[in-house]
């Protein structure tokens, strides 16, 4: 979100672009805050709508946000039997806290300066982030410091086992931090043929490298998300495989057929905050309802389609297994066989989560779908069993 924001400094009106990634409206009123502000005076004023454009010291200004965040911990959400509305509540809370933190502002200069004292450069992971400079412009400090952390992924890079090497996640792209769903892609054994394989919603491409490194002559990886798609072409290059891997957006479905489409849609549906939300949540289910509807029309005679989807929505109530069978029976399609993982990330086995009900019997599955009309039909009684572990 790109507008004004307008603020009074030495007695003198001033005022400057205002950025925001999840489109958070601009605060309508903001003062000046410096190191005399304490944190019950900061906390009070951002849970009134006030903005606070910061002129101390840099780490100081990390120090209050900290001390803020713990004051809007002090209220969680009340525990509630019911795991669909533990899980509403938890989002709701997630967005007040990122409401309240949002309103601890700084200027960034024309050329994305940040003149706080003992402030880092943070030039070239705004430049990566947000492109070339546009004039001076305001964000929060809680967005600023992700694009900061994002920096260093992209410059680290993630590890990937299934691939011998790493792949670097852009600002904004999902980074393939939970390893079991390219474990699987790497594991399940393949379609007869291996000419063409398609990777719907590639983000950063690190599907579409385990295809290529699985033998795959061409690979065309998709996404709406114009930043993943420069994120997957640039880790391609790096890997060695722009010459097998290509990148269209931002339809679903490029044009053709392939011997195997993969789809790693978001898991839980819902409205996506931010851009990064936009790997976690599918609003109606649209991207998973428009694999399923969409792939007969792409496979090639004897291709599958691998849907790659956590049951955490199940689990939570948002979906139920029958919705999504009913949903691949309603599109033309037969289940092949499903391979099951369980996450390894930390909060599948931290019992403080407040999801942790439901992320503790978590399941990743790989379903191998095909056109209706052959041998190898699984009910969907069956499907709801596990053919195999991963």
């Amino acid at each position: 979100m790109s507008t004004t924001i307008h603020w009074t400094e030495d007695r003198t009106a001033r005022s400057a672009r205002w950025h925001s990634e999840s489109a958070a409206p601009p605060p309508a009123r903001v003062v000046v805050a410096d190191d005399s502000l304490k944190a019950d005076a900061a906390y009070r004023l951002a849970c009134e709508g006030t903005g606070l454009l910061w002129r101390g010291d840099y780490v100081n200004a990390r120090q209050l946000l900290s001390a803020m965040g713990r004051r809007v911990d002090r209220k969680p959400p009340r525990p509630v039997a019911d795991l669909a509305e533990t899980f509403h509540l938890y989002r709701r809370a997630r967005g007040h806290r990122a409401r309240v933190l949002g309103r601890l502002l700084v200027l960034l200069t024309d050329h994305y300066s940040l003149t706080l004292r003992r402030a880092p450069d943070v030039r070239r992971a705004c430049a990566d982030a947000y492109g070339v400079p546009r004039g001076a412009m305001v964000v929060s400090l809680s967005e600023l410091l992700g694009v900061l952390g994002a920096r260093q992924w992209r410059e680290k890079g993630v590890a990937v086992p299934a691939l011998g090497a790493r792949i670097h996640p852009h600002y904004g792209v999902f980074a393939p931090t939970r390893s079991e769903y390219v474990d699987l892609v790497a594991r399940v054994p393949l379609p007869a043929g291996r000419r063409t394989a398609f990777d719907l919603g590639t983000g950063t491409g690190v599907l579409a490298a385990v295809l290529a490194h699985r033998g795959f002559e061409r690979v065309v990886g998709t996404d709406v998300n114009p930043r993943a798609l420069s994120c997957a072409h640039e880790n391609a290059h790096r890997l060695g495989l722009g010459g097998r891997v290509s990148l269209e957006g931002p339809a679903l479905f490029p044009d053709g057929r392939a011997d195997l489409v993969v789809c790693n849609p978001p898991w839980l549906p819902g409205r996506p905050a931010s851009a990064l939300d936009q790997g976690v949540y599918d609003p109606d289910g649209a991207m998973l309802h428009g694999f399923l509807a969409g792939l007969a029309a792409h496979l090639a005679p004897g291709g599958e389609g691998w849907l790659i989807l956590s049951d955490l929505a199940e689990l939570l109530g948002l979906r139920s297994r029958v919705t999504l069978l009913t949903a691949v029976e309603a599109a033309g399609l037969r289940v092949l066989g499903r391979t099951d993982t369980r996450p390894r990330h930390p909060r599948a086995t931290n019992p403080g989560d407040p999801l942790h009900a439901a992320r503790a019997p978590e399941v990743t599955s790989l379903w191998r779908l095909a056109v209706s009309g052959g041998p190898g039909n699984i009910t969907a009684a069956s499907a709801g069993s596990p053919t195999s572990r991963a």
